[in-house]
């Protein structure tokens, strides 16, 4: 039998390879973020011997009955004094999955601020419920800046069970009213651990004080999720912080990745001067690279002599971001003078600083209903939205598209403190956790859908069949397109006219403000279905060929289009063989962690149940799977004759 090598090397280079995750708490105030994260710390072996001394002593002198780890965390005097979080502190340790990094940040309203910059670089939000008190204002208001934020994985740890004798109905209870809460969050990963932060129960290890409790503890947790997927390596986006110019041969332009890989060889755009060239060259810290990727700083070499300064960016020449001089943004006001709207702020977006004003602010968002309300100034720890008029154009992306590109902070010109920070949100469209306040109308109350005096059937008619839509649903490299093709090739060889809507192609213009979030998932069909519907209305037959992967999604363009008239054709082809075929080498990117949420390597596709066809393109060739459509269609009567 071989041995298992675990000597002082392997260790040390487990340690090294292993991912870093930032970690940040928040919750109300007394909820036990500081005791939390000092028995973590604690159990884990992560506090030093005269820090455990020095928590011993403390423990004694404010007359505390057992050891109080929230003093690891409270370094200032006042916080020691009162028993809160004040400012935020951060703490670094290590297990031989993972290195970490936690902020613990302030329950108190007056310090939102401090909770909003330890959350903004994390990429993991641990909100804290006091199980005697539920939830919260306070934990709505953290977990909705977290959402604001970014941050895609939340864990709502249900503290202090030991006071409530454990009790599965009270933990319960708390996980129904904050599942109705986060449902207008932006929150894709949510997952619920009953804790006592004091006692040690589901911590580190499994409590059996607990065994209703099916999932694991804490820190098994933190070790386990996943966050590869989360960060940006599509986009390229990288802004000049300084021009390194060590002697006459050497020009280097020297800064941090904010998203994307470049390499050797690359085409890129320079901002704002629209100048082509190729990266020369790559050097990181340790020397020559041949590659490099977010979040890593470097120096790139170009192969042109090109006017580049600070504050200009580097892009791929086929992906740019946009470039406004007037952003709609999401703003945490974190001054004690409020927003004036027209006054001048200064601006701080990636590497450049410069002037702005704030020329309207549209609403103010109550962080307890999520809701939209009146507002003429932001006051200290408001959220509104606001449009923001620029001195100089910013080159920027959606925050939920990207966090380093899509933020920026507002200063103030005479005192020169951080008055706000701003998430830009597409113009136009408002994020999902802005709802309208009840008491507002829809404007679908004013719209009446007009007909005219042709009706569909006259259509049909004249072209000669019945309109229809053929849903075309399989995971990517399934032949959805290529089947699509075909079969209006043969459509129009026969005298009916029918259109193919393409994936692809409508993401390139109608939809490309879209992601692939489930959200925008979920708004990419929908937007397809409305113009499906128009075209059946226009006597067309209609190909649509999408991944489609939720059938919440799917049955809502039924719903759209008419049941009479949407047809749900599943190309079934195992994963095996689409990842085979693999034509873009989408698979092989999204196994390499470049893209997020691909369907059927890292986000889900649910098949349909019971489609209209099934098609398996992977024993049929592409001719007689789109022979079997065109059958479907006149053996039910949308067509008069093929």
């Amino acid at each position: 039998m071989g041995t298992v090598n675990s000597g002082p090397e392997t260790i040390l280079k487990r340690s090294r390879e292993a991912d870093l995750l930032r970690v940040s708490t928040a919750g109300s105030v007394d909820d036990g973020k500081s005791t939390l994260i000092g028995r973590l710390l604690y159990e884990a072996n992560g506090i030093y011997e005269d820090q455990l001394a020095a928590v011993r002593k403390d423990s004694a002198r404010f007359k505390r009955e057992v050891l109080d780890l929230s003093l690891v965390m409270d370094g200032l005097k006042a916080e020691r004094e009162q028993g809160i979080t004040i400012d935020v502190a951060y703490r670094y340790f290590s297990t031989p999955q993972r290195h970490f990094i936690i902020a613990d940040t302030p329950g108190h309203e007056q310090y939102t601020r401090n909770m909003a910059t330890g959350a903004s670089t994390s990429d993991l939000a641990i909100i804290l419920i006091d199980a005697r008190q539920g939830v919260l204002i306070q934990s709505r208001r953290h977990a909705f800046i977290a959402s604001l934020l970014g941050i895609r994985h939340l864990v709502i740890a249900v503290n202090k069970m030991d006071l409530v004798d454990y009790s599965e109905d009270v933990f319960r209870q708390i996980v129904r009213d904050f599942d109705n809460f986060s449902e207008k969050l932006q929150a894709p990963d949510l997952v619920y651990i009953p804790v006592s932060a004091l006692k040690g129960d589901n911590v580190v290890a499994k409590s059996d004080r607990m065994p209703w409790y099916k999932g694991p503890p804490l820190l098994n947790h933190l070790e386990n999720v996943r966050i590869l997927s989360d960060r940006n390596l599509i986009d390229l986006r990288f802004p000049v912080q300084y021009v390194l110019r060590p002697n006459m041969d050497f020009r280097g332009y020297s800064g941090r990745l904010a998203s994307g890989v470049i390499r050797r060889g690359d085409e890129i755009l320079v901002l704002p001067s629209r100048r082509k060239t190729r990266v020369r060259s790559i050097a990181g810290y340790e020397g020559e690279l041949p590659y490099a990727f977010a979040p890593q700083s470097i120096t790139v070499t170009l192969e042109d002599e090109v006017d580049i300064t600070r504050g200009d960016m580097l892009v791929h020449s086929a992906n740019l971001p946009q470039i406004r001089r007037e952003i709609e943004a999401i703003l945490v006001w974190m001054d004690q003078a409020p927003l004036v709207p027209g006054k001048v702020y200064y601006i701080k977006h990636t590497t450049q600083l410069f002037k702005c004003s704030v020329t309207h602010l549209q609403f103010r968002i109550d962080p307890a209903s999520l809701s939209r309300r009146d507002a003429t100034a932001l006051e200290l720890n408001d959220i509104g939205r606001v449009t923001v008029q620029c001195f100089r154009p910013v080159f920027c992306d959606e925050y939920t598209k990207n966090r380093q590109t899509g933020s920026f902070i507002l200063i103030d010109p005479l005192t020169h403190s951080t008055a706000a920070a701003g998430m830009i949100i597409e113009r136009g469209r408002l994020t999902s956790t802005a709802r309208p306040a009840d008491t507002t109308v829809s404007p679908a109350a004013f719209i009446h859908r007009q007909e005219g005096a042709i009706l569909n059937k006259d259509r049909g008619r004249l072209l000669k069949q019945r309109p229809a839509t053929l849903w075309l649903t399989g995971l990517s490299g399934s032949g959805k397109s290529t089947v699509a093709y075909e079969a209006e090739k043969k459509l129009i060889a026969a005298g009916h006219l029918c259109y193919v809507l393409d994936g692809d192609n409508v993401r390139s213009g109608l939809n490309r403000d879209l992601g692939f979030s489930p959200q925008d998932r979920g708004e990419n069909i929908r937007r397809v279905a409305e113009v499906a519907r128009l075209l059946n209305e226009a006597g067309l037959i209609v190909i649509a060929a999408f991944i489609s992967p939720y059938r919440e999604d799917r049955a809502q363009a039924k719903k759209i289009i008419g049941e009479d008239r949407f047809i749900e054709v599943f190309l079934d082809v195992p994963l095996e063989i689409c990842e085979k075929r693999d034509p873009k080498d989408l698979y092989k990117k999204a196994r390499a962690g470049l893209i997020p949420e691909f369907t059927g390597v890292n986000a889900p596709y649910e098949a349909p149940e019971a489609p209209a066809l099934r098609i398996k393109t992977g024993e049929l060739a592409v001719d007689l799977a789109a022979g079997n459509i065109c059958l479907y269609l006149k053996e039910k009567g949308f067509l008069e004759a093929l």
